[in-house]
């Protein structure tokens, strides 16, 4: 059973993780995860169905990687035989890409965009996999702070309907990064001529990498984050690891945020995987925890243990940003508003009056009560040895029975109901672990509430 200690130790290391920042995961996607949702081309899949359509393009690419070519090496080659077929053969492609002004990787990349509209599902219902389709929603569940990703496709949005693309060069602009939102550094379908994709694209993205950095480094530093869908060989990341290291850790330090989810499907319940992965970028070795797993079930559940109530919508959090965003740097600035300077005033002394002045109302301590009740049902289930959470459900109706307390119908050391407008959340305490293993294994037990 050495697997399911190792799930134990990394789920317990997740939930810490979680606790201590009090942050929402960011969530940083990678091609691996379009391959398993609807098969979709990693790079050099792509680059060999690019080769395919393509009659002029004669060799393939195994044969420039014979040569020590790199993936955007190739992708100039192919670029440059793609503006060539284009121009003997305009019927294919929008007539507006014959203008002198456009620039000649725009032909590879309409063909780029055709291909993935052909095969990117219209909505997540379109995939059947019942396992997938379980993954989609524990995804949603974990309500992320925003999600990175080198993808093109537009996967993502229809996962994350409420979240906001930021695409190519509009990571820059200074009202980005705030929440619920969808960077996609290297671009998008939807807007194909600025794809990242050959090696003239790359020099650019490059030389504006250190300014995308500096403004990621701030995501990175205060929020736990998983990389899911990239090998461990992917140079982007690498370059994107170096840059965090620099910053959050000393250096061979273990950077104790960052999390690398690799998929094994020849996993049995003997292995034993490692628990940390170290990346080597120009010499320097860089150390961040790593998950192996045949299941992502398991690893995207612990990372939604700590997930914002339900009715909280990441388009309404990044509207009322925007919003304060604009205020503070033009609108009072330039007196386009009425400003109540008193009540302004008031707020920078008093941490309380800042909800009142958005009508929010705050929890009392809320990042106490996540550490203090740290369990949904089901995991107070799963703690005893359950699938699910009826099990423990039960042994509290068992307590209800026999001693007349019934821990769920009211705030308590066992228990605690979180209340919304429009929905509620119980959560549950080690206490109430220890109390309902005693019940379920008939030792004698008290109910102190």
């Amino acid at each position: 059973m050495e697997y399911m200690n190792y799930i134990s130790d990394v789920s317990a290391d997740i939930k810490d993780c979680l606790n201590e920042m009090g942050t929402q995961p960011i969530l940083f996607v990678g091609s691996g995860l379009s391959q398993r949702f609807f098969n979709g081309p990693s790079w050099i899949g792509l680059l060999e169905e690019l080769q395919r359509r393509c009659p002029l393009i004669k060799n393939e690419v195994g044969f420039y990687l014979q040569d020590g070519f790199r993936l955007e090496d190739i992708g100039t080659e192919y670029t440059n035989s793609y503006r060539e077929w284009a121009w003997a053969n305009k019927q294919q492609f929008p007539s507006e890409l014959f203008d002198s002004r456009v620039p000649k990787s725009s032909y590879i990349k309409y063909q780029i965009k055709k291909l993935f509209e052909e095969i990117t599902p219209g909505s997540v219902d379109e995939i059947e996999n019942v396992e997938y389709q379980k993954e989609i929603r524990l995804l949603r569940n974990i309500q992320p702070h925003a999600i990175i990703t080198t993808n093109y496709d537009t996967l993502l949005e229809k996962i994350f309907p409420d979240y906001q693309p930021v695409i190519g060069q509009q990571v820059l602009k200074p009202d980005t990064m705030a929440i619920g939102e969808i960077f996609k550094i290297h671009g998008c379908i939807t807007d194909y001529r600025e794809l990242v994709f050959n090696n003239e694209d790359y020099e650019v993205f490059i030389n504006k990498k250190k300014y995308l950095s500096a403004k990621l480094l701030t995501f990175f530093a205060e929020h736990p984050l998983l990389f899911i869908g990239y090998s461990g060989n992917d140079k982007n990341i690498l370059s994107i690891l170096s840059d965090i290291d620099e910053i959050i850790s000393n250096e061979g330090e273990l950077i104790p945020n960052i999390y690398f989810l690799a998929y094994n499907k020849n996993l049995t319940e003997n292995s034993n995987p490692p628990k940390e992965k170290v990346f080597v970028v120009n010499g320097k070795e860089i150390r961040v925890k790593y998950i192996e797993s045949n299941s992502f079930d398991w690893i995207l559940e612990t990372f939604s243990a700590n997930k914002a109530v339900d009715n909280v919508h990441p388009k309404l959090l990044r509207a009322l940003l925007a919003r304060t965003y604009k205020l503070v740097r033009s609108d009072i600035p330039r007196r386009s508003v009425d400003v109540n300077f008193e009540m302004i005033e008031k707020v920078l002394h008093e941490d309380e009056g800042l909800p009142n002045l958005y009508g929010v109302a705050l929890l009392d301590k809320p990042s106490h009560i996540n550490i203090q009740y740290p369990f949904t049902l089901t995991q107070v289930g799963e703690q005893l040895g359950y699938p699910r959470w009826h099990g423990a459900d039960k042994l509290i109706n068992q307590i209800k029975l026999e001693k007349g307390i019934n821990i769920k119908a009211s705030d308590n050391k066992y228990h605690v109901t979180i209340k919304t407008n429009k929905s509620e959340m119980n959560k549950y305490s080690h206490e109430a672990v220890k109390l309902l293993a005693k019940v379920k294994d008939g030792h004698d037990y008290h109910v102190d509430i």
